[in-house]
């Protein structure tokens, strides 16, 4: 069974978490991460058409999947710029398990969007590029990967950025959808990806000569070519736990199971932060921004709206 002598001994969390696992004792190393009301509550504050709904959710699967490799309190960010209906595709997930995600869809553009056959990326964002961003906080360096946008999916760019940037042999699977629920329909979000790494935890050579031995490349095209049969609805379906999907996948083999990472919506937009960025406009940009006495702003991954009213004087805003 699925099964870690030396890890875990509880079940991993119903939702929104992703799970580190291992095949066997081999060099193939994954995540698995199912998405409930984590996704739901992303999605459901953005009024796109569901193409672009499934991209944004496909993005937030794929972020968290990502960013628990995290060795530190950072962030990852995974942008996406395209010249298609969508223009950009963001999605970020913290140290802490935050997770925001959200698109650029003109006005002009949402009755295009809304003609895709499900979340395509060669449709909605056509050519462009993709960008990884590791930050490390405010006084340490930012690492940045930018390859072409390249695939169908952002399953299958993400896997051709590993190839490019990383050098490390990827598989990647993800799915999003709804659910029906007693409390009517709901979005789900999930995925799972394996990846070859010899050296786990060490310094580690990269690249296709990283499978010097005739038993590596089998070891790993069996475990890639087992993940390319997840079907998208065992990763969004509730009533399947992910142990469950593991070992569906790998009970050949044996997988070894770690300690569960949590992921919930965390957007950092506040007050304050919004009140900085309009600190920087000059008088006669700010004249143009009000309307009726204030200056309405909203964040593009929650969407609340701050209100900011002028003063009697016509010139401060009002203290909060």
């Amino acid at each position: 069974m699925v099964h870690d002598p030396n890890g875990p001994t509880t079940a991993s969390p119903a939702d929104d978490f992703i799970l580190p696992f291992q095949v066997g004792d081999s060099a193939v190393r994954g995540r698995i991460v199912r998405l409930g009301p984590a996704i739901d509550e992303i999605l459901s504050a953005h009024p796109f058409p569901d193409p672009v709904q499934g991209l944004v959710g496909e993005a937030a699967a794929l972020v968290a999947l990502l960013g628990t490799a995290l060795k530190f309190d950072g962030k990852l960010i995974l942008q996406a710029k395209g010249d298609g209906p969508v223009s950009m595709l963001v999605a970020d997930y913290s140290a802490d398990g935050g997770l925001r995600a959200t698109a650029t869809l003109p006005e002009e553009k949402v009755e295009i969007a809304a003609k895709a056959q499900g979340a395509e990326l060669h449709y909605l964002l056509r050519q462009g590029h993709l960008v990884m961003t590791i930050d490390q906080g405010p006084d340490m360096e930012r690492y940045q990967g930018v390859v072409p946008l390249e695939g169908a999916t952002i399953a299958r760019a993400a896997v051709n950025y590993f190839a490019q940037s990383e050098q490390i042999p990827t598989a990647i699977e993800l799915a999003v959808g709804k659910v029906t629920t007693p409390e009517g329909e709901r979005w789900r979000a999930g995925g799972i990806m394996v990846q070859f790494m010899p050296g786990e935890g060490g310094t580690r050579e990269r690249g296709e000569e990283i499978m010097l031995a005739e038993d590596d490349r089998e070891e790993w095209n069996r475990a890639a070519t087992l993940l390319e049969t997840t079907k998208a609805d065992e990763l969004i379906d509730p009533t399947i736990a992910a142990e469950t999907l593991l070992y569906r996948l790998y009970h050949e083999d044996g997988v070894r199971i770690f300690e569960p990472r949590t992921a919930q919506r965390g957007c950092t937009c506040s007050r304050q932060k919004i009140a900085s960025v309009l600190a920087q406009y000059g008088r006669e940009d700010i004249k143009e921004m009000i309307v009726d006495n204030a200056i309405e702003a909203s964040c593009d991954f929650c969407r609340k709206v701050f209100r900011f009213e002028l003063d009697e004087t016509g010139e401060q805003f009002k203290a909060d």
